[in-house]
């Protein structure tokens, strides 16, 4: 059932008066508060605070920024260099976030923010200039209703409303579980698109414990208030492993849930990942020892590490274990004599003999102590 209108007029309303009802709990930074206007402040609804994942010189994304208060948070956090991208289909609160841009890019020294018309599910149509196309062109029957098919279809190619590989940080706030259960699978892929290779992401969202009923599903109230469309606990990681995503961690998890309904917990969660690198994987004689604690674990792409042990490993999936979210479970070994390099082939869980390794440098380990 497309929830869309119930979503529109609830979240419309709410550009306009306080909707009390949507908002969980944040004990949000109060130093990135105080610039902020008090209407941006009161008029925005969320369950987590994804802000505090954004890096000085970050690209980051909102989605369904609504009146901006993360946008207006992350724009104190990237600096000077950064830059804040604030999307929502809401008419009503795209005026809001607008409402203080200019004043707050006085403050902020610079304007780096910009909020721009779109459906999360597809960051490559550009609302605005479908809504110019239609004042232009009004659809009278099923000819001009497949014009504007192809023109919509041309208009995402050539003119993406956000490009792919140019995001360093795709934040959201309660607003993912918004989108219809059959765009779900596409929001996913979107947010993957649009990611720099490295980049990350930092979502906080509802999550139901168990499956929710179609009459739930059905109910305007329960969708458009963050409830019924929220993914299933383990269903919502799944989703950003199957679109290619690593490193995927549940990195807040409420203990207590934010609503029960029928008995079904609903809690705000914040989950982590990133977007590998995209590049061909090459043995050069790397190894990496995991740390424990546990007797052995493994990645997202199928690759075993056995504790304790020098794991071959492409350059690729090296950098890829040594840096980032892994590096604190990963000792890293940089052959110093010239290896011959070739493609990866090796089945996952291969060795390396210490004899491959000698002399290496050992990144990532504990610094050697004073012996006696």
């Amino acid at each position: 059932m497309d929830m869309k209108k119930s979503v529109v007029e609830r979240y419309s309303l709410g550009a306009e008066e306080v909707q009390a009802a949507l908002c969980c709990p944040v004990d949000y930074d109060a130093s990135l508060l105080e610039m902020l206007p008090a209407e941006v402040i009161e008029k925005d609804y969320g369950c987590g605070d994804p802000s505090r994942y954004v890096e000085e010189g970050d690209v980051v994304l909102d989605l369904g920024s609504g009146s901006g208060k993360i946008c207006y948070m992350a724009a104190q956090l990237v600096g000077e260099s950064g830059k804040v991208i604030g999307v929502d289909m809401n008419d009503e609160m795209l005026a809001l976030a607008r409402k203080y841009q200019a004043d707050m890019a006085q403050k902020l020294g610079n304007d780096r923010l910009h909020f721009v018309k779109g459906h999360i599910q597809d960051l490559a149509l550009d609302l605005t200039k479908v809504d110019a196309y239609l004042t232009a062109n009004p659809v009278q029957d099923a000819e001009g209703w497949e014009r504007l098919q192809q023109w919509q279809k041309k208009l995402a190619e050539t003119e993406p409303l956000i490009a792919d590989n140019s995001i360093d940080l795709v934040l959201s706030n309660c607003v993912l579980n918004l989108v219809n259960d059959d765009d779900k699978k596409q929001l996913v892929e979107e947010i993957f698109r649009v990611l720099k290779p490295g980049g990350r992401i930092a979502i906080s969202d509802i999550v139901a414990d168990e499956a929710i009923p179609d009459h739930l599903k059905a109910d305007p109230a329960l969708w458009s208030g963050c409830i019924s469309g929220s993914f299933i606990e383990d269903e919502f990681l799944d989703s950003f492993k199957q679109a290619g995503f690593l490193a995927i961690k549940l990195d807040k998890w409420d203990a207590q849930p934010w609503q029960v309904v029928e008995g079904i917990e609903f809690r705000s969660v914040t989950i982590t990942a990133f977007k590998g690198e995209e590049t061909a994987r090459i043995d050069k004689g790397h190894a990496v020892i995991y740390k424990g604690p546990y007797a052995e674990t493994k990645d997202d792409e199928g690759s075993v590490y056995y504790r304790g042990q020098r794991m071959a490993v492409c350059e690729r999936r090296y950098h890829l274990l040594t840096q980032g979210p892994y590096a604190d479970d990963f000792i890293g070994i940089t052959p110093q004599a010239t290896v011959e390099e070739k493609p990866w082939c090796a089945p996952a869980g291969k060795l390396r003999p210490a004899s491959e390794t000698k002399n290496a440098q050992h990144v990532n380990a504990n610094k050697a102590s004073t012996c006696c």
